[in-house]
């Protein structure tokens, strides 16, 4: 939203003048309403969302893949993807106004109403859970809506009612890979679930930190909100930094047992030690000096290790397999 300061230049304008002056600057600096639907969906959660479909699906199908099916799996996933994002901040509007970070936003800044928002989230999480439903297995469908229901209706509401939400909503943010696994096998997929299990669980522990290190770096904010994180009850940072380095640590036996399941080879379990072992380095620093500008380094290392993980497990169904 415009910020508009007053002096006493502005002042001795005619009242008509200011008007029109403000109308410019609103032109000139407001989102455009294609900007405000499309920030709606948060295109950057999406994109690496579709990307863990994309490795689910690839290493689910192997030699078998079918990039027709794949590209209609991405389709409807982004458009779930896209109405869920949309319904949380249609949930949320309130909270978010009361939150520097997000006070900009299309519907608390007033730029979109809630009707639009509402009629537009569901809207697409509709048309992409039809278009699965008419173009890859059930099963994929079926996940597909699970993590719609479980992120926009469990999860959202819980971030107001217990400090447990983040490893609530960890649940619908692991389930990407596992639409794209069962996008690729249906029914069969249910034979050889452990890779499928092993994808939802790096995701899963993943997100713990990663979110706790935004929570921690913005715990006022959220107080503010309203919003029940972790850090905002956890003055001294050390239950947070517990739990930060709990599941950065279980992140690391988890690659190396993948193998043993099907999922990888001895390269995928190297790589995604070193990566683990990254994260976790990252993890322990915090736990040691509980700063703002450490948090800020385990999220860096969060967004450096999912990419780096999901890269060796493709290079490695590439080369290996």
């Amino acid at each position: 939203m415009m910020k508009v300061t007053v002096t006493g230049e502005v002042d001795s304008l005619a009242p008509h003048a200011l008007t029109r002056t403000a109308s410019a600057e609103t032109r000139t600096h407001a989102p455009s309403r294609f900007a405000d639907y499309c920030e709606l969906t948060k295109p950057r959660i999406a994109v690496m969302a579709l990307f863990t479909v994309a490795a689910g699906y690839l290493l689910g199908a192997g030699a078998n893949a079918e990039w027709r099916v794949l590209l209609h799996t991405l389709l409807g996933a982004g458009l779930v993807a896209a109405g869920g994002s949309a319904l949380n901040q249609l949930f949320e509007r309130k909270i978010d106004a009361r939150m520097r970070r997000t006070a900009n936003r299309p519907l608390p800044a007033g730029r979109l109403k809630a009707e639009e928002a509402a009629a537009f989230g569901a809207g697409l999480a509709g048309a992409g859970l039809a278009y699965l439903a008419a173009t890859v297995p059930a099963p994929a469908t079926i996940a597909c809506a699970i993590t719609f229901v479980a992120y926009a209706f469990v999860y959202t509401p819980l971030k107001t009612v217990t400090a447990w939400n983040t490893a609530v909503g960890a649940v619908p943010g692991a389930l990407p890979p596992v639409i794209g696994w069962y996008a690729a096998c249906g029914w069969d997929g249910w034979a050889g679930w452990e890779g499928a299990a092993v994808l939802f669980g790096i995701l899963f522990l993943w997100q713990i930190p990663h979110f706790l290190a935004i929570a921690w770096m913005y715990r006022d904010d959220y107080a503010a909100g309203g919003l029940k994180m972790l850090p905002g009850c956890d003055a001294s940072g050390r239950r947070t930094a517990a739990v930060m380095t709990l599941t950065a640590f279980a992140l690391i036996p988890l690659g190396i047992i993948a193998p043993a399941v099907g999922l990888g080879s001895w390269l995928f379990a190297i790589g995604a030690t070193a990566c683990g072992l990254f994260f976790l380095r990252r993890a322990v620093e915090f736990t040691r000096h509980r700063t703002d500008e450490k948090a800020r380094r385990v999220l860096r290392a969060s967004l450096l290790y999912l990419p780096g993980v999901f890269a060796v497990l493709m290079i490695d169904a590439l080369l290996v397999k």
